[in-house]
């Protein structure tokens, strides 16, 4: 080391006001001898901004001192280093967005693009974010069906211009109009037994009887683009029904403007590249979900010993073990009074996971509430899991998460949503009409249809299923996600929709039933004891 370092050192540390001992100042200049030039300076710099933090008591600088902020120094650099570059090493490969932490955008039709809302959202929202919860739905289809060739206005007038095309026509120009129209709205029910459309010019009265559907639930508070006439008493006529159609995901983000919708923050193509090529080297990850997970029944915690125990000994550890709610066979409502209980046996969960070591070195442990269990409401989207009842749990799994439902997930570049929610057997109750059985009789499929046409997980009238008025934007789903993880309490299914993958994991409690998911080749292992 030269004499000028020596110097430079003592000369900065005599800026700062502090005293070096001999043997600080050997451990320095050890550090500062792995970089050269103007990284030198940068080195001392940060070394000695350190110190000031480290031992901001005294101005005489110890041995132990500087040796401490060393190590911390040297293990960050050996994180960059293994992961390559600075992005990865900040940003782990698996990374999990709580809904409340997402970021609130809304689409200008004037200028015909997104922007961010910054003020605060409260959790009590006055009458008019009711009414925009209904808006922003309204707007964000309506902005991805204007992009839809089909119903699109020809850019020029000639006799073949209208033909094939679906022009929608606002629901106001509907008055004095004869022939077919194509409308776009949302159905709602202003009067008990007459169903209407509204957008946002007027709303019309609507008669389905004679409708013919594509495939979906159709019930309150969907937006449909429905072809009808209007009859001589006023009614709209519908004929044809149908979601507004699905949008390719990369033709959504080329519209967005580098927006982060998803809220696990933006990147770079260079670092997107760079990311989906790690993904295609991740072919050992694996996600284990389960739905369902009764602490309080013993035939429920034997099985689940029995998964962790299968893990554990296989050669790769899966990477994220998944548990959605229930945890409790018994809701957690006002007549619930077992909370500590409850407590005791999130205590014991963590015992049996910790029984597991690989699994709680190399796993990471996610927790989302159910509908039932405890929290503040069971309005949408639900805070994670009380403090309370964790507490023994994290002292047992330090690395455990917890999460709010919905929950979101990213894996490199790829992004899966997480809700537990019974909405199969919820979505099947508000239906206004049997649903299609021409292209698919199966009910998920019908299910998985609606809230991707929709863009939201929860499409049911709010007087069905309470949302926080504020925070709507947690449940859209747009651009559409790579990954739809549904916990229902319906049977296990998986489905590929417009190449959305989509699975049910069924209840493991009830059922035995889980599902291994490998985010790589998005193939998901319908599993069962």
């Amino acid at each position: 080391m030269s004499a000028s370092t020596r110097k430079k050192v003592l000369r900065k540390c005599k800026i700062r006001g502090r005293v070096l001992k001999t043997n600080a100042l050997d451990e320095i200049l050890s550090f500062v001898s792995r970089f050269q030039g103007p990284d030198e300076d940068e080195a001392i710099d940060l070394l000695l901004d350190e110190l000031e933090l480290e031992s901001q008591k005294s101005t005489i600088i110890e041995k132990e001192s500087v040796h401490r902020v060393v190590s911390r120094l040297l293990e960050a650099d050996a994180a960059v280093e293994e992961s390559s570059d600075a992005l990865v090493a900040g940003s782990s490969a698996i990374r999990v967005v709580d809904a409340f932490l997402v970021p609130k955008f809304r689409y200008d039709p004037i200028r015909k693009q997104f922007y961010e809302h910054t003020g605060s959202l409260p959790i009590h929202g006055g009458a008019s974010a009711k009414a925009a919860l209904y808006k922003d739905r309204f707007l964000l289809l309506s902005q991805r069906l204007a992009r839809d060739q089909n119903f699109s206005k020809p850019a020029f007038e000639s006799e073949f211009s209208h033909f094939g095309s679906c022009e929608i026509s606002p629901i106001q120009s509907l008055v004095g109009q004869t022939g077919r129209r194509w409308v776009m709205g949302v159905i709602s029910q202003l009067e008990d037994g007459h169903f209407y459309l509204e957008d946002l010019t007027a709303s019309v009265e609507i008669n389905l009887s004679n409708a013919k559907i594509t495939t979906g639930f159709f019930s309150e508070n969907t937006i449909v683009v429905a072809e009808g006439e209007m009859l001589v008493e006023g009614i709209f006529q519908v004929l044809t029904c149908g979601f507004p159609p699905l949008e390719d995901r990369d033709k959504s983000l080329r519209q967005l403007a580098g927006h982060d919708f998803f809220g696990a923050g933006t990147l770079t193509k260079e670092e997107t590249i760079r990311l989906a090529d790690m993904e295609k080297k991740a072919v050992n990850d694996m996600f284990v979900i389960l739905s369902d997970i009764w602490l309080d029944n013993e035939e429920a915690m034997g099985k689940l010993e029995t998964v962790l125990d299968g893990f554990e000994s296989v050669e790769v550890v899966p990477s994220l073990f998944v548990f959605m709610g229930n945890f409790s066979s018994h809701p957690c409502n006002l007549a619930f009074h077992a909370y500590s209980t409850l407590r005791s046996q999130f205590g014991k969960l963590g015992q049996i996971i910790a029984a597991h070591p690989r699994l709680t070195e190399h796993s990471k442990f996610l927790f989302i509430p159910g509908p039932d269990d405890a929290g503040p409401s069971t309005v949408l989207p639900r805070c994670a899991l009380p403090k309370y009842l964790t507490e023994e749990l994290q002292n047992h799994i330090p690395n455990a998460i917890f999460s709010s439902n919905p929950c979101r997930v990213k894996f490199y570049t790829q992004e899966i949503v997480f809700f537990r929610q019974d909405m199969l057997y919820r979505m099947r109750r508000s239906c206004l009409m049997p649903p299609s059985m021409e292209e698919t009789d199966d009910p998920f499929q019908h299910l998985v249809a609606t809230i991707t046409h929709q863009s939201h997980l929860c499409p049911l009238p709010l007087t069905v299923q309470p949302i926080i008025w504020n925070y709507d934007h947690c449940l859209h789903l747009y651009p559409t996600p790579h990954t739809i993880v549904l916990g229902d309490r319906s049977q296990q299914k998986a489905f590929k929709y417009t190449g959305i993958t989509c699975f049910n994991t069924g209840s493991f409690s009830t059922d035995s039933t889980f599902v291994a998911y490998r985010p790589c080749s998005q193939e998901v292992e319908l599993s069962a004891l």
